[in-house]
């Protein structure tokens, strides 16, 4: 399997639904580093490191969201794994 990174947006109805915390509980369980916040534009980003298959599985959950998200976008930026992350949090 190949390592990479991944920055990404989310776009829709991502804030004060519980987003950050499913992404929290989804990225533990998929074994992934990072972090992810809110945006003051209403949006929610992430940066990401892992096995790139389990990112993107990663990303379909991030598009199904919780039951009270409403996810119009992802967007991605691939690059390389820089190992810069030792753990997944939530940045505020």
């Amino acid at each position: 399997m190949s390592s990479a990174s991944a920055e990404i947006k989310c776009i829709g109805n991502v804030q004060g639904v519980g987003y950050r915390y499913f992404c929290l509980q989804k990225a533990k369980q998929h074994n992934l580093t990072g972090w992810v916040k809110n945006c003051p534009d209403g949006t929610v980003d992430l940066a990401i490191e892992g096995e790139k298959q389990t990112i993107e599985e990663f990303i379909t959950l991030l598009k199904e969201g919780p039951r009270a998200a409403e996810v119009t976008d992802v967007l991605i930026h691939w690059g390389e794994k820089l190992h810069k992350f030792s753990n997944f949090e939530i940045r505020y």
